[in-house]
């Protein structure tokens, strides 16, 4: 029989910032796509805010000034700059053993993530990382983060309850859903927000590199 893993049956991850270093490209994009279409640039800091979220969410947050009757040309925007560099971009050093070693303790995987569930099947159907995830979760079919629909889904799908389930994220999106869906959170600083943004939402820990969050999830997952 398989070993039941320690604490967590189901640990499911968020995308980008977490697994894959994307945020600065993702910021630029961003930034692009609102100059493009005649809004003011957002900053670094305010780009980095909304990313996490589903993809209209997040633009219009990132540019208030842009109006509805713009969102549309603003979405295709963002997605003309993302795809120039999309094959310029590369998991974390570290995470693919990670993830290896988590799979042979008999823990599911899982990704649950902002993108459009066409930007992360591109990313997926790579050789690494084939067969890596049992599930995954994109908010334009759920719904976008903070809302817990994409772990709600994910639980029932494996039949993994709250308290035996785990969420990582790089956002305070991240960690707030994981609390809204009742489950555990691990937060990770070298994404798009800032640790300290993380104190009010309770992680169980917080991860200042990939080295540390392997060591805190064989150790206490």
């Amino acid at each position: 029989m398989p070993v039941r893993p320690r604490r967590f049956d189901l640990i499911a991850f968020d995308w980008d910032g977490t697994l894959f270093d994307s945020t600065r490209i993702i910021v630029r994009c961003i930034q692009r796509a609102v100059v493009d279409v005649g809004g003011a640039m957002p900053s670094d800091k305010a780009a980095a805010y909304v990313i996490g979220l589903g993809l209209a969410q997040a633009l219009a947050r990132a540019a208030p000034d842009v109006p509805a009757e713009k969102y549309a040309e603003l979405g295709a925007r963002y997605r003309h700059h993302y795809v120039a560099h999309q094959d310029d971009l590369s998991l974390f050093e570290g995470v693919l053993p990670l993830l290896g070693e988590l799979r042979a303790r008999h823990h599911r995987l899982a990704v649950a993530t902002g993108k459009s569930r066409r930007g992360l099947d591109y990313a997926l159907h790579t050789a690494q990382l084939k067969g890596v995830f049992d599930g995954s979760r994109t908010a334009d079919e759920t719904e976008s983060k903070p809302h817990p629909r994409m772990l709600q889904e994910l639980m029932r799908e494996f039949d993994a309850a709250p308290d035996r389930t785990l969420m990582i994220g790089d956002t305070t999106h991240d960690l707030q859903m994981a609390l809204n869906a009742g489950c555990a959170a691990v937060g990770v600083s070298y994404g798009a927000h800032e640790s300290a943004e993380f104190d009010s939402l309770n992680p169980l820990y917080v991860a200042h590199s990939v080295q540390a969050l392997r060591d805190w999830l064989l150790a206490n997952a």
